[in-house]
Parts: C-alpha cells; structure tokens; sequence
C-alpha cells in the first residue's frame, strides 16, 4: 500500500476512531504547576512579600486556565484510559487546593498581617504533600500500584498540617499576659487586651484557610487512592 494510502487510512481512522489524549500526561502537568505554586506559595509565608503574594494569585490564574483546558478536552474525548468521573476529580481536587492557597494570600493581604512561623511551617507541609501527590500522579501511567504510598505520604502531611493548626491555635488563645495585665490594672492594659483579640481573630482566620487547604490535599490525595485501586 503507497504511503498516499496510509495517509488517507490514518485520517479515516483518525476521523472514526479520534484518538485518545493522553489523561495521565494532562493530569500531571496540572500537579506540577500546583507544585510550582506551592514552592511560591512557601516564599510568600516565609517573607511576607506581597509581590510574591501576588504571583501565587497569578499562578493560581494560570491554574484555572489549565484546568478549564483540561475539562475542555476532557468533555470532547471519544474514550479515557480511567473512569471519566475520576479524570474530572483529580482535575478539580488538584485545582482546590491552589484555590485556598489564593484564598489565604488575599486575605493576609485584607487583614493587614505578616504570616508567622506556623503559616510558614503549614504552607511547607501542605507544598511537601502536593510534591507526593504529583509524583504519585506520574506513575500511574507505568507502576500504578506505586502512586498508593504518594498518596498516603499527601494523606500524612495532611494529618501534620492538622497538628500544627492545633499548636498554632493553642498558641494563640494563650492570653494569659494580657489576663494578668488587666488584674493588675496596668496602664494601657484594656486597649493592649482589646488590639490582642482583634490579632486572635485576624491570625486564627488564616490557619483555618490553611488547615482546610491540607484537607483539599487529603481529598485529592484520596482520590488518586481511588484511581489506583480502579487501575491497577
């Protein structure tokens, strides 16, 4: 058959049977920019600097936008090498957790405070889990039953997320100094009580945001559980 044949042949079957885009490659490219975000998103809770913030928000633009491409193709693929349902879970569960990371940035931004070290240490662990989760997401194509221990190393900084949130918290409600100031009636103590808990609402809205970005990795690390217990 002349190559003018096979050529025909090939965009017949091309136009009949279009062939299938390749899912894990999309899937992995998607949690390597959640990675890169991640990394910047360290920067920022390390330093405070709203420029670098402000990258995070960018990056996490840039994030929608490959997500929505990633669902376009998704919704105009003939046929997917997993269930369709656990393509779009694993697009939007990586999406999710850049969401909240955004969502902390501008906030710290609104409420007009410097991230401390535990901000710092709970981006660090949440960006160590997003690294497992991608490199979990990388083998499913070849070593699927490899991709389980990433996920349980996302589900385990997830559960060290949590322990710092606690730490942070019970830091933070220690006002046992502004209790003793105002026993004593020491001057100034009222207004220095009053500014400490307008601090206490400020600084325990961000680790929520934190703590529940670690839940989102959970979930999308649950989700790549899910796809290799289908695959493998």
């Amino acid at each position: 058959m002349s190559s003018n044949s096979n050529s025909v042949v090939t965009k017949l079957l091309d136009r009949v049977l279009p062939r299938m885009p390749d899912f894990y490659g999309l899937i992995s490219a998607q949690a390597e920019q959640l990675c890169q975000s991640m990394d910047m998103y360290v920067k920022f809770m390390e330093t405070g600097d709203m420029e670098i913030g402000n990258r995070v928000r960018a990056m996490e633009k840039e994030g929608d936008e490959l997500k929505s491409r990633h669902m376009e193709i998704l919704n105009h693929a003939f046929a997917t090498p997993m269930d369709r349902e656990d393509i779009y879970r694993a697009i939007v569960t990586i999406d999710e957790i850049l969401n909240y990371a955004k969502t902390a940035v501008r906030e710290i931004e609104a409420l007009g405070i410097k991230p401390d070290v535990h901000m710092a240490e709970m981006a660090r662990l949440i960006r160590d889990g997003s690294m497992a989760l991608r490199d979990g997401y990388a083998k499913l194509s070849t070593k699927p039953m490899d991709a389980e221990a990433y996920a349980a190393t996302a589900r385990k900084a997830e559960r060290k997320t949590e322990k710092v949130y606690r730490t942070a918290l019970a830091e933070l409600f220690n006002a046992q100094h502004h209790i003793d100031a105002l026993s004593e009636q020491k001057q100034g103590a009222e207004a220095n009580a009053l500014i400490y808990v307008i601090e206490v609402f400020k600084r325990r809205e961000i680790y929520r945001h934190l703590s529940n970005g670690a839940d989102r990795l959970e979930h999308a690390a649950s989700v790549l559980h899910d796809i290799v217990v289908q695959i493998a």
